[in-house]
């Protein structure tokens, strides 16, 4: 398991360690949806951002740091891959995708909301 607590952001990041950096409550991260936005209504991770891929670099500009922890998921790994990559190459180096993304969030029993 990756030590998410102690500052060690990776590529990828499975839904356990996200929910368990969550849970201690640690500061200055942000977590994207990268799906459209009536996907994003039917249900996402509880505070999660909404900022569709064909928007995300413009809005992630004004409204993200380039230094902050961003957790990225989309409608499969590929789209949070390519999203990740976006982000990156825009700039925004710590940048982690998380593995299953929505589908393994909620396996893994974390909060979620609907709009």
């Amino acid at each position: 398991m990756t030590n998410l607590l102690l500052g060690d952001l990776t590529p990828q990041t499975d839904a356990h360690d996200l929910k368990s950096r969550l849970q201690w409550g640690q500061p200055a991260f942000t977590i994207v949806d990268v799906r459209t936005r009536q996907t994003y209504n039917q249900g996402h991770i509880s505070g999660a951002i909404p900022l569709p891929v064909d928007e995300l670099v413009k809005r992630a500009t004004v409204s993200l740091a380039k230094e902050r922890d961003i957790y990225i998921y989309g409608d499969s790994d590929e789209h949070s891959a390519n999203a990740a990559k976006t982000l990156r190459d825009a700039g925004f180096a710590r940048v982690s995708e998380l593995s299953g993304g929505f589908s393994a969030w909620k396996a893994a029993g974390g909060s979620t909301e609907e709009m």
